[in-house]
């Protein structure tokens, strides 16, 4: 079986996790969340934050006691079974291949204020040919343009940080420190708690992709100890980096300043009187969207390496080239990105909506299997008397059924809240289709097998 190169050092996995969850969601998605539940989107975040964080300890754990798995998606394969890989496998990698178009666009967006003259759809296939392009040179050239474009945004991050807090404290602003904002625009949480909840809803989409850790992990030369620290370490990092920036963002410009599709971090710097903020936000915009971009580029190839190998997609698949990179993955994955492109630029309230609908609730189910075969897997090592890994879930098994319980509560509150019911539906569509695929694929192998039971000599 082909194998993929050992070339990633632990700062590129750092930075792929970091550059996989903080994009155009961080600085300007966040825009919806403020004006949707107030300051009390802190909690949101939070709230939503601890479930990552949980899930993340799960993958910890399952990769010290499973040092041969690799790959996300391949745990809930050993916990549950052929069907949860298969299932799991391809629920992930749609998700992320619509992220790549989606990403794409915002950053062709972002350029068309520069260049004018050069439409949106060209500009975003040249982002596509870019990526594709970078994710076949090697798994090395992938990893360190990761690292230093995540450095940037985190640099960026950091630096946004220092100057708010700055402000807040009163070491920069003329009327001195302040917290006013938080509580003087009808309260903390202006629409009540029921908000909060709702918002970790939404917030909980702009948190995944820390998981990609142990995707990469497969073309790393880093032991099983190290992917497990990193696991933890990242999330706590990014939880950091989003509550904090967050909080700032609320205590110095009033939440009811902020509109929707305008990043806030410009709104505050321009607050602040830093009269460079929206050309230099503009600028780190567009590197966290490339980032964003490279990393689901290099999760969607891999994602589909890692089901070919297991046969629930094309063998051809997992041809390697001389760099050992999975050429027709990627150059599938670049296709299915322009796809996505142009269905955009065709149809953007058509086509595309539907895709992107389509993808709105797979990662909660996707964690929800993640979470069920740790449960299980877990279960299993007690009963053998194996003895524990040393990193491993905290308050085992209440923290389990906490998280699966909160992933449940997710689903249900999207029914009832406004703008998520139908991705609900739609991402249940996503669901049905993929069980059906498997179901098919069980059927075919098991009448393949029958005439080599009959006959073993064929």
């Amino acid at each position: 079986m082909p194998e993929l190169s050992r070339s990633l050092k632990p700062r590129h996995l750092e930075m792929i996790s970091i550059g996989g969850i903080i994009g155009a969601g961080l600085f300007v998605g966040s825009s919806a969340s403020i004006a949707a539940v107030g300051p009390a989107i802190v909690l949101s975040y939070v709230i939503t934050g601890t479930l990552v964080l949980l899930v993340m300890r799960m993958l910890g754990e399952m990769s010290l006691d499973l040092p041969w798995v690799r790959s996300f998606t391949e745990f809930a394969r050993v916990g549950l079974g052929p069907w949860a890989g298969f299932i799991a496998g391809w629920l992930y990698w749609y998700f992320w291949i619509i992220v790549v178009p989606a990403e794409a666009i915002a950053g062709a967006n972002i350029l068309h204020t520069w260049f004018a003259q050069v439409p949106t759809g060209v500009l975003g296939g040249g982002l596509m040919a870019l990526m594709t392009g970078v994710n076949l040179m090697s798994a090395r050239s992938y990893g360190e343009f990761e690292f230093w474009f995540a450095s940037i945004k985190v640099a960026a991050i950091i630096v946004f940080i220092a100057l708010t807090a700055a402000f807040v404290l009163g070491w920069t602003s003329s009327h001195g420190p302040g917290l006013q904002n938080l509580s003087a625009y009808g309260g903390f949480a202006p629409f009540g708690a029921v908000s909060v909840l709702a918002g970790a809803v939404t917030v909980f989409f702009s948190l995944t992709g820390a998981e990609i850790v142990t995707i990469a992990a497969a073309e790393s030369a880093c032991g099983s100890r190290a992917i497990a620290r990193l696991s933890t370490s990242i999330i706590v990092r990014i939880l950091m980096f989003y509550v904090g920036s967050v909080f700032l963002i609320v205590a110095v410009v009033p939440w009811t300043h902020i509109e929707i599709g305008q990043s806030p971090f410009t709104l505050a710097l321009e607050r602040m009187h830093f009269a460079w903020a929206g050309v230099a936000m503009d600028a780190i915009i567009l590197t966290a969207v490339l980032s964003c971009l490279n990393s689901a580029f290099y999760v969607c190839s891999r994602v589909l390496f890692v089901l070919a190998e297991q046969g629930d997609a094309p063998q051809g698949l997992i041809k390697l080239n001389a760099r050992r990179v999975p050429v027709r993955s990627v150059l599938l994955c670049g296709a299915a990105g322009v796809a996505g492109i142009l269905a955009a630029i065709k149809a953007p309230r058509g086509v595309f909506a539907f895709l992107v609908d389509a993808s709105g609730a797979l990662m909660v189910f996707v964690y929800g299997m993640i979470a069920l075969a740790h449960l299980r897997l877990r279960r299993a090592r007690e009963r053998a008397g194996k003895p524990h890994p040393a990193v491993t879930l905290w308050l085992f098994p209440w923290s389990s059924y906490m998280a699966i319980g909160a992933m449940g509560a997710i689903l249900i509150a999207m029914q009832f809240t406004p703008g998520l019911g139908v991705d609900l539906h739609v991402s249940l569509i996503s669901v049905a289709v993929v069980t059906l695929a498997y179901l098919v694929l069980r059927t075919r192998r098991r009448a393949r097998a029958a005439p080599e039971q009959v006959n073993p000599s064929v």
